[in-house]
């Protein structure tokens, strides 16, 4: 790896809530050339496989947009319940904090497409359930879920069987 990505990370107790370990991306956002690898990382990985980027809301718009650019794709945001202003497709699900749900308009992706879910870290795996469920929903493929940190010991991995999934850091001391 070209990075000590992990370095980068920024890990804050009890945020938002006691008993949760917040894994903060700002301090590898604020380094450019972290930042650069990450893109680059994932734009290569995914170059001629993908024909859809989506980003999971929010932190994933952060890394999801910039691949879309590079890899001249369109970029959908799967948006958090309420957001979106037209035509849409809602999932719910369960994830550390309580009930939640992901949004996308109805004409975000079309059949067939090869769908890469992008999102900044994989906990539990409710999230990206949901936003894999969407996209099959909407008759896309996803190809794969990638994420910059992946929380080992919540096995959100496992939730995700059958979808190609891929973390750039994995942290195993996670607690709930």
């Amino acid at each position: 790896m070209g990075f000590d990505l992990a370095s980068r990370i920024r890990s804050i107790p009890d945020f938002p809530k006691k008993g949760i370990l917040f894994r903060d991306i700002t301090p590898l956002l604020k380094d450019p050339e972290a930042f650069r690898y990450v893109i680059d990382t994932f734009s290569d990985m995914f170059e001629g496989e993908v024909d859809v980027v989506a980003g999971i809301e929010a932190r994933g718009f952060i890394i999801a947009s910039p691949v879309a650019y590079k890899l001249g794709l369109p970029f959908v945001p799967l948006r958090k319940l309420g957001k979106l202003p037209w035509k849409k497709l809602k999932a719910e699900y369960w994830k550390e904090y309580g009930l939640d749900g992901l949004e996308v308009h109805a004409d975000a992706i079309g059949k067939g497409d090869r769908v890469l879910i992008i999102d900044d870290l994989l906990a539990t795996g409710g999230t990206s359930k949901a936003a894999a469920e969407l996209v099959e929903r909407l008759g896309g493929t996803v190809r794969a879920l990638a994420f910059i940190i992946e929380l080992k010991g919540l096995k959100g991995r496992e939730k995700l069987k059958g979808y190609d999934v891929v973390s750039l850091i994995g942290f195993e001391d996670e607690e709930l």
